[in-house]
């Protein structure tokens, strides 16, 4: 199947690093997409729109196995609030939908015409092996090597993850 024309793909092609297309059919679970990818669900990353105030967004990647700390990322920002918006907003701040939001080819700040910050967890950097991220589209993803992809996206390493949370009944 052929990759879709996406900003993401057009972004990550223009880049210049390595990319691995995968198209796969929809996919209902972190465990259906790593296998799809022939990945570890670990080395799948969510990309993440975080409100930090009015009108200032960021991107937070976030290893599949984990999810965001409140906390730790509250601190590192310096506020005490942030929050996640809804899909509707995230898709006017971003240019994608849920599900297929990544920060390449993404929309800029309004404000300054510049990329979104992107925070991206520090186990994405101590682990080994590449990494998928989103293509802009559902069932499409871009597999890369992990320290090309913090270099391009200029991405703000730290500890902002913790261990999923069971989930519940």
């Amino acid at each position: 199947m052929d990759a879709p024309d996406t900003p993401a793909l057009r972004a990550l092609a223009d880049t210049g690093i390595d990319v691995e297309v995968t198209v796969h059919g929809p996919v209902r679970s972190l465990e259906e997409a790593a296998e799809a990818r022939g990945l570890d669900p670990r080395q799948i990353l969510k990309t993440l729109v975080v409100r930090r105030a009015a009108g200032e967004y960021l991107f937070v990647l976030v290893p599949g196995d984990r999810e965001i700390s409140w906390p730790k990322l509250r601190a590192l920002l310096g506020v005490n609030r942030i929050s996640m918006p809804d899909k509707d907003v995230a898709r006017e701040v971003t240019g994608y939908e849920r599900g297929t939001i990544t920060p390449f080819g993404a929309r800029p700040d309004p404000a300054t015409g510049l990329a979104w910050p992107v925070i991206a967890d520090a186990l994405i950097v101590s682990r080994e092996g590449p990494v998928s991220i989103g293509g802009g589209a559902h069932g499409v993803a871009a597999t890369v090597d992990t320290q090309q992809l913090v270099e391009v996206l200029e991405a703000r390493i730290a500890d902002v993850t913790e261990p999923l949370a069971p989930r519940q009944g």
